[in-house]
């Protein structure tokens, strides 16, 4: 059974950084998306790691982990977003005290990937993977990105349904700031294995797999004992971005986790666009593609809305979900059940 957390009216919203801070000469961008979500209606409270970084980090391990876990005992907090992600959170996973966390929403990407999918696999707690709080700053947001607040008010044994973005943001313009923050201009076009209409549905999990891929063999990263305990039977689909791997590191990832017995059980994988993805010696993206179709035979889904080159669908981790997708776009509908 999966526990989903719900986010009423006038939330409290509690911002701590468990992997980097942010560091005083963009201070301004935390400021105005506090600022936005407080003129939506939220309480924001910020915890003292959001405004401090050193060395990728915002604080030291134990710091990161007693805030985060301050906000998460928090009776007034409702929800958790850090304001972006990292380099090296997994530090921290083995000072949280998972048996006590309330049922409350953390959401996020990047490295914050690895916490969420911890909390999902050690509690059967829901838990976010989408925008970070920096990118809510803008004057107003794009469809996809502004479901995120629909998401996470969505209650248990509800239907939530989110589609394919109209454009994409090909590159990061930082100086020349748009009033939504991105900068949208580029066809979306989901793409698929095999060609023709592809459809799936299972319980989510995944994230960014740079990071996720780094729990494959720890106490956090147990798909066996999370299947036995809250999803029994059931298949599961995967989602991945990917940040900053070439393609050989990439496939040497994918059949790790073959290996490992993540795919066991899998009714389709999910691949959001990549600034990465660069070839070696010729191999292509489409390669390991299609050779993951070709080992699994079930059907593969890529440049999907998830990930480093938004805007990204917000996907709940331990979410029943049905995904269809037919010339070029895409249907994500998700059951909390």
């Amino acid at each position: 059974m999966i526990s989903y957390p719900t986010l009423p009216k006038g939330a409290t919203i509690g911002v701590t950084a468990p992997s980097s801070g942010v560091p005083k000469e963009l201070h301004q961008i935390v400021h105005q998306a506090v600022e936005r979500l407080e003129r939506m209606g939220y309480q924001v409270v910020c915890g003292d790691t959001v405004r401090t970084d050193e060395k990728t980090r915002s604080a030291s391990a134990s710091v990161r982990a007693e805030e985060f876990m301050a906000f998460m005992s928090n009776e007034r907090v409702d929800a958790i977003i850090p304001p972006w992600g990292g380099e090296l959170l997994i530090e921290i996973l083995d000072k949280l005290d998972f048996a006590s966390m309330k049922s409350k929403w953390v959401l996020g990407y990047s490295d914050t990937s690895a916490l969420l999918l911890a909390i999902t696999l050690r509690t059967g707690i829901a838990t976010a993977h989408g925008t970070n709080l920096v990118d809510l700053r803008g004057e107003f947001a794009d469809p996809t990105t502004a479901m995120w607040e629909t998401v996470l008010s969505t209650g248990k044994s509800s239907v939530i349904i989110q589609t394919s973005s109209n454009k994409y943001q090909k590159e990061w313009r930082h100086d020349n700031p748009s009033p939504c923050v991105f900068h949208l201009t580029e066809p979306t076009v989901w793409r698929f294995i095999p060609k023709g209409r592809v459809e799936m549905s299972g319980r989510l999990l995944g994230g960014c797999i740079d990071i996720i891929r780094h729990l494959i063999g720890t106490p956090f990263g147990d798909i066996r004992k999370f299947r036995e305990s809250h999803i029994p039977g059931e298949p599961v689909i995967w989602y991945f971005e990917n940040c900053s791997m070439n393609t050989t590191d990439l496939r040497r990832t994918l059949v790790q986790m073959k290996l490992a017995g993540w795919f066991n059980n899998c009714s389709g994988i999910l691949f959001g666009r990549s600034p990465a993805n660069d070839p070696v010696e010729n191999y292509t993206i489409e390669d390991v593609y299609n050779e993951l179709y070709e080992d699994l035979r079930i059907p593969i889904m890529f440049d999907i809305d998830c990930g480093h080159v938004p805007p990204q669908i917000t996907f709940i981790n331990g979410a029943y979900a049905e995904v269809e997708a037919e010339n070029g776009a895409g249907i994500v509908r998700q059951i909390f059940k």
